[in-house]
């Protein structure tokens, strides 16, 4: 399996655990809402609805677009911080997201937090 996929696969396994968690949302955000320069659109949206109003968007059209993945991505430490106090019910969220960052960049960042 390629990286590509390997990289679709992660995103189905998030989407997949955001729904699992209650995290996934039917609505979508008021487009002002996704209008954002901050990192991970912190000011205008909660982690999780980043995760699926953004990140995970984007990341497909890179994959169906064909176009180069990310090389330099570190999503997992975010979610560490955000989840941290409620790390045992968010481990699976952010171990697939690990691997979605170690896949992607080829490092782990969490390497130096464990």
């Amino acid at each position: 399996m390629d990286q590509r996929q390997r990289a679709a696969r992660l995103l189905e396994r998030i989407e997949t655990e955001l729904n699992g968690l209650g995290l996934w949302q039917s609505e979508y955000p008021a487009p002002h809402e996704l209008q954002s320069s901050e990192p991970f659109a912190i000011d205008k949206l909660d982690f999780h609805q980043w995760l699926q109003f953004i990140m995970v968007p984007r990341m497909w059209d890179i994959i169906d677009g064909e176009h180069p993945l990310p090389q330099n991505i570190a999503v997992s430490p975010m979610a560490t911080h955000v989840y941290r106090d409620d790390l045992e019910n968010h481990e699976g969220l952010i171990s697939i997201l690990r691997e979605f960052d170690i896949v992607l960049s080829g490092t782990d960042p969490l390497a130096e937090d464990v």
